[in-house]
């Protein structure tokens, strides 16, 4: 997946903005009752309601007409402009940049900074400036009581406004940023769903093939016995010698494919639910890797001195095989992975003589991050977006555990260090 190929997340859950609209128009509704009702505060509250009123047809038009649960970036920036209209005019008819709820006019444009394209919330944001530029100089008095007048001074009066558009550039700034990390978060996120419903898939298809395979030779051998003894019985006669010949044949054949299916040829039906230690899991992995690289894998488990086992975690194989994968791809000639443990703790080292972490990555700690790029220029080729190393980190966390990252030595040989607190890893 490219960087920018988030646009389908670009929208509005519909049902929550309705509900939004409906919040703010009773509170709009309320605050111009109370004032010329209770208050009894002179303005022109017949356009108020107008207003309100109008909006809230635009609001059952919405929910009744338009039938996506989803609003697309273009008809959401057009429902959020008309918001900021709507909230200028009722501005600009009760006090302008006066009015003690002027700040409201900035909620539309930092609630698309976290759903919408970049592009809508800076038009929102100088849509919305240049409605409070207008305000600070034309607007209807504040209503207030009888005579009592009120007027703020010059300076007080720009800067409100002031002071209002900074808090919204910070906002939506930073609205825009963590709006931009969950996206990119929740994409990597599905990754890890879609990998790990695939490796489910192949373990209980592996699985279910090893049992078949295994529950399947009994039968198979009586059948292979059966056909021999009415061989050596009916050689002789034409007409059921070649059926025969055709049918052990057959069976043998469907021996030979039921061995290549067995993962061991003594398996237990029960194999599945077996529990594995580390040393098991570590060796497991890399006899896969063995088979298909010429480098050298290394593994030391002298000071592995608790090798309890755990249950078997198609997550914990997943993510200890992401990384001892990169120590491969990276590798010059030697991967060394050691193992230790003492009664609190247990540690898994993966380590190999490869160029390292890139220095911009590690010392702004972002290893671990999805869809991050180095800058460095060697080993330009192998290096990816980071989902890898993600996903190992996720899939691990997940599982208890601690990651670290470093270079062993200086601008070389990276390492990854993986820490269980015993307790924890009995929990997996």
């Amino acid at each position: 997946m490219k960087f920018l190929e988030t646009s389908n997340l670009f929208s509005l859950n519909k049902v929550t903005y309705v509900y939004l609209r409906w919040i703010a128009y009773i509170g709009q509704l309320s605050a111009i009752l109370v004032v010329q009702f209770y208050l009894k505060f002179d303005f022109n509250y017949f356009a108020c309601i107008g207003i309100v009123f109008f909006s809230i047809l635009t609001n059952l038009y919405l929910n009744f007409k338009i039938k996506k649960t989803q609003l697309n970036n273009t008809l959401s920036t057009v429902y959020l402009s008309y918001d900021i209209i709507q909230l200028g005019i009722l501005f600009f008819l009760t006090g302008g940049i006066t009015n003690p709820f002027i700040f409201l006019i900035i909620v539309p444009a930092v609630f698309s900074s976290q759903y919408l394209k970049i592009s809508s919330s800076i038009l929102l944001v100088f849509f919305i400036t240049i409605i409070l530029i207008l305000l600070t100089f034309y607007y209807y008095e504040l209503p207030h009581p009888g005579e009592l007048h009120f007027h703020a001074p010059d300076y007080y009066l720009y800067a409100v406004p002031l002071s209002i558009i900074i808090g919204l550039i910070f906002l939506v700034y930073f609205g825009v940023q963590f709006g931009s990390e969950s996206r990119i978060r929740k994409k990597a996120y599905d990754k890890i769903q879609e990998l790990m419903a695939k490796e489910n898939e192949l373990l209980s298809l592996g699985g279910q093939a090893a049992a078949a395979a295994h529950s399947l030779g009994t039968p198979l051998s009586t059948i292979l016995l059966t056909v021999t003894e009415l061989k050596k019985e009916f050689g002789n006669n034409k007409k059921i010698s070649k059926d025969l010949d055709l049918l052990l044949s057959q069976s043998i054949r469907c021996k030979d494919i039921l061995k290549k299916l067995s993962l061991n040829p003594s398996i237990d039906n029960d194999f599945i639910d077996s529990n594995l230690s580390l040393y098991d899991y570590i060796n497991e992995i890399v006899r896969s890797y063995k088979e298909i690289s010429k480098k050298e894998f290394l593994v030391n488990s002298k000071n592995f001195f608790n090798p309890f086992n755990i249950q078997k975690s198609s997550e914990i194989i997943y993510g200890l095989r992401n990384f001892i994968g990169n120590a491969n791809k990276f590798a010059i000639k030697k991967i060394e992975i050691s193992l230790a443990s003492d009664k609190d703790t247990t540690t898994i080292f993966i380590k190999d003589d490869g160029p390292g972490f890139p220095d911009d990555l590690i010392n702004k700690h972002r290893l671990g991050e999805p869809y991050i790029r180095s800058s460095s220029h060697e080993n330009i080729s192998k290096y990816g977006l980071g989902l890898g190393t993600f996903i190992g980190k996720t899939l691990l966390e997940k599982n208890f555990a601690n990651i670290t990252f470093r270079n062993a030595n200086k601008n070389c040989c990276a390492e990854v260090i993986i820490n269980w607190n015993n307790k924890d890893l009995n929990k997996v």
